[in-house]
């Protein structure tokens, strides 16, 4: 089982725990302010082997390079005048650009996943300051089994990957609770290619343009969550549910009872208020928490599509999507 360090109070135990297995060729999981990451190596075949095989990752679904800041960055992508706005307003933040990779970037080709470019993001607090001190770029897809529930905390991570890890850091909840927003700018314009823990409206206030949203689903992989089965968990999800059906745990929003829940295995709401950055901290370990319940399917109540809702409702759409190679519980 995997050592686990509380990168909180002891962060300079785990810093330099961290570079010692970074530099060795082998994953660690890390907090950050969306969710708990596998970081690596991402200038190492090896270690970025290393992730792949831990998660059980598709290699063709690209990782993201984290950077301890803008500079570091400059090294490995080219910057168009509107992307090198959003890093400025944006970085550290939960923000993923794609870019194009520099030739001489030494950042590994199975983190692009054959592309040529690379989604790049500086992430807050003290993922930021390990980079830093581990002085490479580390690639951090979400520390859970491909397409399951992303990991907010570090014990979600202990429970899916612990046996697979020497070093996990705890640095308590993760604040957004929700992977960042992708965009890829093309010719002035900017292409959504995930919503995430950066509302939209904050983008296009910050640049005064309007991102775009891919025309339909299928588009190519050239982003992390583009999957259209992710973020899913054991039970079968259901989506604006309008009552609770029998053996289904219930995820509602904004304090609003719906009818048969009094019958259901588990209630939560993901924000009585209706604020919905708490409902997005709150939806990860919600669905972990619905799914542990034993419950045949999980029913969420409608989510707002403005704001971070598109974000979440981004999350169920896939987590709900059809998963040929795995049965809902019977």
């Amino acid at each position: 089982m995997a050592t686990i360090i509380n990168s909180a109070r002891d962060a300079a135990q785990a810093l330099e725990a961290a570079s010692d297995v970074l530099g060795a060729g082998f994953p660690v999981a890390i907090p950050t302010e969306t969710v708990y990451g596998l970081a690596a190596d991402a200038t190492s075949a090896q270690a970025v082997s290393r992730i792949y095989e831990c998660k059980g990752r598709p290699r063709f679904n690209p990782l993201i390079a984290h950077m301890a800041d803008l500079a570091m960055a400059e090294r490995h992508v080219v910057f168009d005048p509107v992307s090198r706005t959003l890093a400025e307003h944006f970085w550290p933040g939960p923000l993923t650009l794609i870019l194009p990779l520099k030739t001489d970037s030494d950042v590994h080709a199975l983190c692009t996943a054959g592309l040529d470019t690379l989604g790049v993001r500086v992430p807050q607090g003290f993922a930021g300051s390990l980079i830093a001190h581990f002085k490479k770029p580390l690639a951090a897809p979400s520390a859970n089994t491909s397409g399951a529930i992303s990991p907010t905390t570090a014990a979600h991570v202990e429970a899916d990957l612990g046996d697979k890890l020497t070093l996990i850091l705890d640095g308590g909840a993760c604040a957004v609770g929700l992977e960042s927003t992708i965009l890829k700018v093309e010719d002035g314009v900017i292409h959504l290619l995930r919503p995430g823990g950066l509302d939209v409206a904050e983008i296009e206030a910050a640049t005064g343009l309007t991102a775009q949203r891919p025309a339909s689903a299928g588009a190519i992989i050239e982003a992390p969550g583009m999957l259209a089965s992710h973020y899913a968990p054991v039970a079968r999800v259901r989506l604006n549910a309008a009552d609770v059906r029998a053996d289904e745990a219930l995820i509602r929003f904004g304090g609003t009872p719906l009818p048969g829940e009094s019958a259901a295995r588990l209630v939560l709401d993901l924000s009585p208020t209706g604020n919905l950055r708490e409902a997005a901290a709150n939806l990860f370990g919600y669905m972990k928490r619905a799914d542990a319940s034993g419950a045949r399917a999980i029913a969420f109540g409608p989510i707002p599509a403005h704001g971070l809702g598109e974000a979440i409702r981004d999350r169920l759409e896939r987590a709900s999507a059809p998963r040929p190679s795995s049965a809902p519980r019977s």
